[in-house]
């Protein structure tokens, strides 16, 4: 019953609708005690040879209203709980979603996407039945039991009353026993929930790498083993919540069997009448919904207490990058600087960065080149605040990242990662993602600048073609350029290129090159890349090797140097031949 005062927030801040649900409940369990009482005055009428006309059809329209006032109650206390029930739902899962949105990069090493959607799914599901059916039973069966047995006791015979409740400590023992093994057993039911929910998100995600590499056979085994896994943990519930009616209903069979034995006693002794036996064993069948209303509570609350546990579990995770007191809530502009000593990744032993510095002015452009695995995008990841914990300092403009918002300093940077994700909705809708009030005209220059407006004019639908899920329908070349029309629409302090013109030709990512050192004179710029034609023209060339600067300067400066900028411009000069030759000699 725990789960109860957890969710103490909630009922406080739903309390009038609770309280009126409760009260019109309550008022139910009353007027349900009304038949039985005037089915057993009228068999004592017509045993006594007193019932009239009139009498009969007053009794009647006195059921007939009550029955009517019940289903008006019952009509709306459901509205009031479970109408209660349903926001908390909603309320849960803007609380994750928020919580989500609000982690860093290292949460979601930790968390698989497949658990994290079985806690925004299931496990809401499981805390909304808490606070809609777990209040209902919980209040239904103390104030109906309460009220039934109070009118058996005062109203007919306080002794048979207590012979009839003597099988209820059995009742009580083992639907607690009962509560127990289920809390445990539908944890591991909803882990493996989650596994089963990871697998077909990983699947459907990887369908083409599956199909390519052959392996449908192997993943659908591995898929009906989880799905196995599920379904025995979940055999393994159901066993335990079978338990439940069977002994509630041994319970109350025992009730019936001692109510009627001993009410016969009564009657043959005078103490009570035969009405007075037909309203009692009445009213025992009115408490039938209470005790297994209480075996319901056990396998309700026990599973929200349970998914109410993992869902807090993921809320109490720290925001690890978060906004200081006062933070700058202006987007930086300015000068770039970058200076750390050292930075190393949540759980590793080894830096990932040392010894790492360099300024740009506004209005330059940084390259960054080096093999892969050498620290590029991790420069960039503290760039973007996405991690901390780093050893120096990174300053844009006359402040340190760490003093702005996130936010604002998220938008002032317009960031092209090296995975393009787009949403399932269309081409314009994916461009004008960051600015919502984008026209089609501003998308158009933000597509034409990133040489992708031709491609998108020749689709059938222009830009409201839809590209499907992850921009299925498109090539790596075309996502890459409709990444990068969406970063440029942001009109960014910081353009960031992450080794995102890899999937386009020679001679278009030259076009996109010389439109963005047009476009973007009086605003900072940084690619990294593979290939060194992408960052020749560059202000600033950094090589990065084992997370430290190697060299640094201009492609001219570089390469007098004969060094490593100098051996990767000669090799993929080499390529480039070797290339060129094998088309020369195929024609």
């Amino acid at each position: 019953m725990k789960v109860f005062l957890k969710l103490g927030w909630f009922f406080k801040e739903r309390k009038r609708q609770y309280v009126i649900g409760l009260l019109m409940l309550m008022l139910v369990a009353i007027l349900q005690l009304v038949p039985p009482k005037i089915i057993g005055y009228t068999i004592d009428e017509i045993g006594q040879g007193t019932l009239t006309k009139a009498k009969l059809f007053t009794l009647i329209g006195i059921i007939a209203a009550v029955a009517l006032v019940m289903y008006g109650l019952r009509y709306y206390w459901r509205q009031m709980i479970f109408g209660s029930s349903n926001y908390l739902a909603r309320v849960l899962r803007q609380k994750l979603h928020r919580h989500f949105t609000r982690m860093s990069p290292s949460f979601y090493q930790k968390h698989r996407v497949g658990d994290l959607m079985a806690h925004a799914t299931n496990d809401i599901s499981a805390v909304q039945q808490t606070a809609g059916g777990g209040v209902l039973t919980l209040f239904d069966s103390l104030t109906t039991g309460g009220f039934v047995v109070l009118a058996m006791a005062i109203t007919i015979d306080w002794r048979l009353t207590l012979i009839a409740l003597i099988p209820m400590p059995l009742m009580a023992f083992s639907t607690t026993y009962y509560g127990k093994l289920l809390h445990q057993r539908f944890h591991y039911a909803q882990a493996a929930f989650s596994d089963l929910n990871d697998k077909t998100q990983e699947s459907i995600s990887g369908i083409k790498v599956l199909k390519t590499f052959g392996q449908q056979r192997q993943d659908v085994d591995d898929f009906t083993r989880l799905s196995d896994e599920v379904v025995d943990k979940n055999l393994q519930v159901a066993k335990i919540d079978s338990l439940f009616d069977p002994t509630i209903s041994f319970v109350v069979g025992i009730s019936f069997m001692l109510s009627l034995g001993f009410g016969t006693k009564f009657i043959l002794e005078d103490a009570m009448s035969i009405g007075d036996l037909v309203t009692f064993t009445t009213y025992l069948s009115l408490l039938v919904w209470p005790m297994l209303a209480i075996g319901m509570l056990f396998n309700i609350v026990e599973r929200g207490s349970v998914s109410y546990n993992r869902i807090e579990r993921l809320l109490n995770e720290p925001i690890e990058i978060d906004d200081k007191n006062n933070a700058i809530t202006r987007m930086p502009s300015g000068d770039l600087a970058f200076h750390i000593d050292s930075f190393t990744f949540p759980g590793d032993k080894e830096p990932a960065l040392h010894n790492v510095h360099f300024d740009l002015k506004r209005g330059e452009t940084l390259g960054i080149v080096g093999k892969t695995g050498a620290g590029k995008t991790t420069i960039l990841k503290l760039l973007l605040r996405e991690f901390e914990g780093y050893n120096g300092q990174i300053c844009f403009g006359d402040y340190s990242i760490m003093d702005y918002q996130t936010l604002k300093l998220r938008e002032a940077i317009g960031y092209v990662p090296q995975e393009h994700f787009l949403f399932s909705a269309s081409i314009f809708s994916n461009v004008a993602f960051a600015n919502a009030e984008a026209t089609i005209d501003e998308v158009r220059a933000a597509a034409k600048l990133a040489y992708i407006d031709h491609d998108i004019m020749e689709f059938t639908e222009g830009y409201k073609t839809v590209v499907g899920e992850r921009g299925v329908s498109l090539s790596g070349g075309q996502k890459q350029r409709i990444s990068i029309a969406r970063a440029l629409l942001m009109k960014p302090e910081l353009l960031i290129l992450d080794d995102s013109l890899s999937a386009v030709d020679a001679r278009t990512e030259e076009a996109i090159l010389h439109a963005l050192k047009e476009e973007r004179k009086d605003s900072t710029t940084i690619i990294t890349s593979h290939r060194l034609s992408a960052i020749q023209q560059a202000h600033v060339i950094i090589v990065v090797d084992h997370g430290t600067i190697i060299e640094k300067g201009t492609h001219e400066e570089l390469m007098a140097l004969k060094g490593s900028y100098y051996e990767m411009y000669q090799l993929q000069q080499l390529e480039q031949l070797v290339e060129q030759g094998g088309d020369g000699h195929g024609e």
